[in-house]
């Protein structure tokens, strides 16, 4: 497994983590005449005319993605981003350096707007499309009056600002660093839902490449306590925002190939991707497993290598599977997350004190002024702050009715919605991480895959202990967290016992 010290790399900067409070650090403006409500991603701008603190770490951190080559680490609704000016090779290079990264995994390209990112598709040197290309050529390339497809515009309309990478022609001459995109003639670009996100990509002026703010291989991070721990002497600045409030990456998305595929599930589910005009037949185009070996390099990132690893052996059970006693027994110091259905191990009870971890960075307090879901995608500086994410507590035997002999049983329970384990789960496997346990058994949830005949006990069981079963929207958001439960675990008990 890939360590964050290699080859005699020793970290030798002095990493600063930022809090930055996103309702100080300006307002939106729209640029056109129409209403902020109907024009915020075409084109905006951000008043900041008001001076404080906030405001200066965020000019601070836009200024070294402009003229430095390390890094800044920045929240994003999925999780944290480290960005690096897309368009200059050396800073590029700075990514793949401090995250000890395959140079051969392409990166997503982050925008503050539409404008931005129509202006990189459209370069003044770059010729228009010819008019007499064919309509079905035109849908995949763009226009002369919208270099963007078409294939993808109903999917800006539903998604952006929000957790969606479309996959887009490289333009000729294309303006990003060779870098970013691992020899392919696509890239992959999105428009975070996130105020602090947008404002530094707006105030840096630049493209921002961003893959997750981790060490390669490692879990995602959700917070900037898992950025500093990752990565603290190989960057300069982390903007701590607070907690992501998605958890796991964005949906990746080819509408360049008939019919468009999912690369990559994510925070925008295949059945709200359905939901579009020209994504009725969309396909899964990705496998839950690393595709190392392949001779052709991967469309988009997650693809390839081996991702979201926590150092400790995991072993994952799929939806339905009761965890085993025998692996409490005599293996030293365990770690359980539990999601839907598992109870606490017969024969233990929870001790009285959770962990004492460093919550401040992790733990948001929900907005006493927030906005519904409509006008925060609309105007995501009135966001609402993520909850709390559970701490991992320690289980100590009932009495002497246990007859397990495992040193130290650590348990995280992530028994509530979907979307509330998806944003726990890296966090979770993190924080054991950190206890130092020497396995984490991991409660699977249901995303329609591991099922087998005379399961269906199992369903009306689940059923009955929710109520009604989870949605199809539940259920792709089950197949994005099972992705990455499926690459990070060394052993998966799955329709067998």
């Amino acid at each position: 497994m890939a360590k964050i010290h290699q080859n005699g790399d020793t970290p030798t900067l002095n990493t600063r983590v930022l809090p930055v409070n996103a309702s100080n650090i300006g307002k939106i403006c729209s640029k056109s005449k129409e209403e902020i409500e109907t024009s915020f991603i075409e084109d905006w701008d951000l008043d900041t005319s008001i001076s404080n603190p906030d405001i200066t770490l965020l000019k601070q951190a836009a200024d070294e993605l402009r003229h430095s080559n390390v890094p800044v680490a920045f929240p994003t609704e999925t999780v944290y981003g480290l960005g690096a000016d897309a368009t200059r090779s050396e800073a590029v290079r700075g990514i793949y350096k401090a995250k000890q990264r395959p140079s051969d995994n392409p990166l997503i390209v982050h925008f503050s707007s539409l404008k931005q990112l129509r202006d990189l598709l459209r370069p003044s040197a770059s010729p228009h499309p010819s008019s007499h290309q064919a309509p079905s050529q035109q849908s995949q390339t763009g226009s002369d009056s919208d270099p963007i497809p078409a294939i993808y515009h109903p999917l800006i309309k539903q998604f952006w600002p929000g957790p969606l990478t479309l996959i887009l022609p490289l333009p000729s001459p294309s303006p990003l660093a060779p870098e970013v995109t691992a020899s392919l003639r696509t890239f992959g670009a999105r428009i975070p839902a996130h105020p602090l996100a947008l404002a530094l990509i707006h105030l840096t002026g630049r493209p921002i490449a961003a893959p997750s703010a981790n060490a390669s291989t490692l879990p995602s991070p959700t917070c900037a306590e898992h950025v500093f721990s990752d990565l603290q002497g190989r960057i300069s600045t982390i903007l701590d925002g607070g907690p992501c409030d998605v958890g796991v990456e964005s949906t990746v998305v080819d509408g360049l190939s008939v019919p468009p595929v999912v690369l990559r599930p994510g925070g925008v589910s295949l059945g709200e991707l359905r939901k579009c005009d020209g994504w009725e037949d969309v396909r899964v185009g990705y496998e839950d497993r690393s595709l190392k070996g392949e001779a052709e390099g991967p469309r988009a990132p997650g693809m390839k290598y081996r991702h979201y690893s926590p150092r400790a052996r995991v072993v994952l059970y799929e939806a339905g599977k009761k965890l085993r006693k025998e692996g409490l027994e005599s293996v030293g110091k365990v770690g359980i997350i539990r999601t839907k259905r598992w109870k606490i191990p017969d024969g233990f009870d929870l001790e009285n004190q959770a962990v004492d971890a460093d919550q401040k960075s992790r733990n948001g307090e929900p907005s006493q002024n927030g906005t519904d879901a409509s006008k925060e995608r609309l105007n995501p500086l009135a966001r609402i702050l993520a909850p709390p994410i559970p701490s991992p507590r320690r289980l100590i035997p009932s009495s002497s009715e246990s007859t397990l002999t495992s040193s130290e049983i650590w348990d995280v329970p992530l028994t509530a919605s979907t979307k509330a384990i998806a944003r726990g789960l890296f966090s979770a496997l993190r924080d054991l991480d950190r206890l130092g346990v020497d396995v984490i058994y991991v409660e699977g949830i249901d995303d329609g895959k591991g099922r087998r005949e005379g399961d269906e006990g199992e369903r009306n069981d689940e059923a009955h202990d929710g109520g009604t079963r989870d949605s199809n929207e539940e259920k792709d958001l089950a197949a994005a967290i099972m992705n990455r439960l499926r690459k990070a675990a060394e052993v998966e008990f799955a329709v067998t016992e």
